[in-house]
């Protein structure tokens, strides 16, 4: 399908963009399933704090609507969503007068193998250490350049996804997800105040288990904690839930907690 920029089909960008120059913007990639975006209140809310962290003006009710729009015109796949600054002469200062540029994309759905979900995957341990920049911290900005290198470190396709630590040591995420952990029947997952992304899946994940009953916990953590960990998995918006069964030395098996949580995010994705 066809791009659009501010709402338009169009296949260029202008090369004075600064998402383009600085990555001086945010993005989101949302599940589509049979025209409808998936969990878009939580993607809309994301977008929106994105802006305003980065002083972006963006009007939410036509950045929806285009969501919209383009999902059910798609029918099946990810429909991705960058938000740049706009265009500006040269320079890392902006153009007060230049809009914010809207810019949707639309691709197949994702060829994730089944077994990912129903066995579990194995991590890979990334080199590659997230900087610590607490006014970027959470946010789904343009610059993604840690995770394109902890990606690169890996092509063995036993390896589903990679375990990312900052530059402290401190385990924050995956590259293209969130890490959560079970302990005692506590549910943890990783302060993100300093770095990484504050993924729409994990934020679900933390208020539906709040919902069932179970006690959960952002706090940070540190290699250490997976080994007294009964149950890891991995979410995102688009696949949901994965069961982690290995990482280095370390072995899980897809626990209740897991189960019945991807049960949920299947459910919120394919419903």
């Amino acid at each position: 399908m066809q791009p659009w920029v501010d709402g338009r089909p169009a296949s260029a960008l202008a090369p004075n963009n600064r998402g383009l120059a600085y990555g001086d913007g945010v993005f989101e990639t949302i599940a589509v399933r049979a025209g409808r975006p998936r969990l878009l209140e939580r993607h809309l809310q994301r977008l929106m704090h994105g802006c305003q962290r980065l002083s972006i003006e963006l009007d939410g009710a036509t950045a929806q609507a285009e969501i919209l729009a383009y999902a059910a015109a798609l029918r099946e796949g990810v429909v991705k969503l960058i938000v740049t600054r706009g265009d500006s002469p040269r320079g890392y200062a902006p153009d007060p007068a230049s809009p914010a540029r809207r810019i949707l994309q639309g691709s197949a759905p994702a060829p994730y193998p089944p077994g990912h979900a129903l066995e579990g995957i194995e991590l890979y341990p990334c080199v590659t250490r997230l900087a610590e920049q607490p006014l970027l911290a959470g946010l789904k900005h343009l610059n993604r350049l840690e995770q394109v290198l902890a990606r690169s470190e890996w092509a063995d396709p036993r390896f589903a996804e990679g375990l990312l630590l900052d530059v402290s040591g401190r385990l924050i995420e995956g590259v293209y997800s969130n890490l959560f952990m079970v302990r005692e029947g506590r549910l943890l997952t990783a302060d993100l105040s300093r770095s990484g992304v504050a993924g729409v899946m994990r934020a679900e994940l933390l208020a539906q288990a709040a919902q069932l009953g179970l006690q959960t916990r952002v706090c940070d953590l540190w290699p250490a904690d997976l080994e007294a960990a009964e149950e890891v998995f991995v979410c995102n918006s688009v696949y949901g839930v994965w069961p982690v069964r290995r990482f280095a030395r370390l072995n899980w098996s897809a626990g209740p907690v897991t189960r019945k949580l991807q049960g949920i995010a299947s459910g919120l994705l394919d419903a």
